[in-house]
């Protein structure tokens, strides 16, 4: 695949395939209950209530509450699904996701909307940037963090049918969309692009701003291999060797702290295997603020300009 046949047919929120990806998957799967935090409409989930009310439960603004529901439905043979923001769905309730849900693997699917900068305006207590390492550190809990609104669709039904407790990261922006009839299958990474002069590794929001980033050095005659990592555990180890083996640099791009996110995930695995100059795209050590999306990701080292700067220091400690 050439990473000029990526191109975008529209914006739309991620949140928006979450909301039509649980409407979907409940419509095949009885089992599956909705549960949400008194954000409701923010997650979309209003869909899925319209046509299931029975198997809806507005908890109110009780988090912790409303992972113990959970946790007793997934014992019953249920497969709830949580929904409110990412700062809530974690910080706010990691005790209840360890202790009842990922310590003994109850069948949960943690939604997580309005993750990263992107949530905007409302600003740094409600916006999240350390939420992927939080969940990757818990034993047994897959992490995925899908790139648009197909995407964020296709795995939202993808986890209905996977056992085990998932953490399923959003977002709040309109977004361009550009993966409609690509596969999808959790801990499978996602090739956007072939490559040999250094690979860019993105996840999130961040995939298409590496690939616009990938376009820009291509008319520059470097070649950037674009590989979206959606399912940031299990990490696909396999296709992250086998293209820095090819490239011998990397960039990692991500809306998350440079600590515990993507980049230490893909870290790990090459400095057992196969080191290269690598260089991270995220935030430094820092809290958001208020602001509109896309400024915030060029105020905190998030935007094309920070990839295309990091592809060339990668190459040039390549040499």
């Amino acid at each position: 695949m050439n990473i000029q046949d990526i191109q975008s047919t529209g914006n739309k929120a991620t949140r928006d395939g979450f909301g039509q990806g649980l409407l979907e998957a409940a419509r095949l799967n009885p089992d599956i209950v909705g549960l949400t935090a008194d954000l409701m409409e923010s997650l979309q989930m209003q869909h899925f209530k319209k046509e299931f009310p029975e198997r809806f439960i507005q908890v109110g603004i009780a988090e912790a509450n409303m992972i113990s529901i959970a946790a007793g439905l997934a014992t019953a043979g249920k497969i709830p699904f949580t929904g409110t923001f990412a700062n809530f769905s974690t910080g706010r309730v990691y005790d209840q996701i360890r202790q009842s849900v990922a310590y003994s693997h109850k069948n949960v699917k943690i939604c997580a909307s309005h993750a990263g900068v992107t949530l905007g305006e409302d600003g740094a207590t409600h916006q999240i940037l350390e939420d992927l390492g939080m969940m990757r550190m818990l034993p047994g809990m897959t992490v995925i963090n899908p790139c648009d609104y197909h995407q964020t669709m296709a795995a939202t039904m993808a986890i209905a049918n996977y056992k085990g407790p998932v953490y399923l990261r959003f977002g709040r922006p309109a977004w361009p969309m550009f993966t409609e009839g690509l596969p999808f299958k959790i801990g499978k990474a996602l090739l956007l692009g072939k490559g040999s002069d250094v690979t860019i590794f993105a996840t999130g929001h961040l995939t298409w701003t590496a690939v616009e980033a990938a376009k820009e050095l291509l008319d520059q005659g470097i070649s950037c291999e674009v590989i979206n990592i959606h399912t940031i555990k299990p990490l696909d180890e396999k296709a992250v060797i086998e293209s820095a083996r090819k490239t011998r640099a990397v960039v990692v791009a991500e809306e998350h702290q440079r600590a515990g996110g993507l980049g230490d995930a893909i870290a790990n695995v090459l400095v057992h295997n196969f080191p290269v100059p690598m260089e991270y795209v995220g935030v430094k050590d820092s809290f958001g603020e208020s602001g509109k999306p896309t400024e915030l990701l060029d105020k905190y080292g998030m935007s094309k300009k920070d990839i295309l700067w990091a592809v060339k220091d990668v190459l040039d400690r390549k040499k």
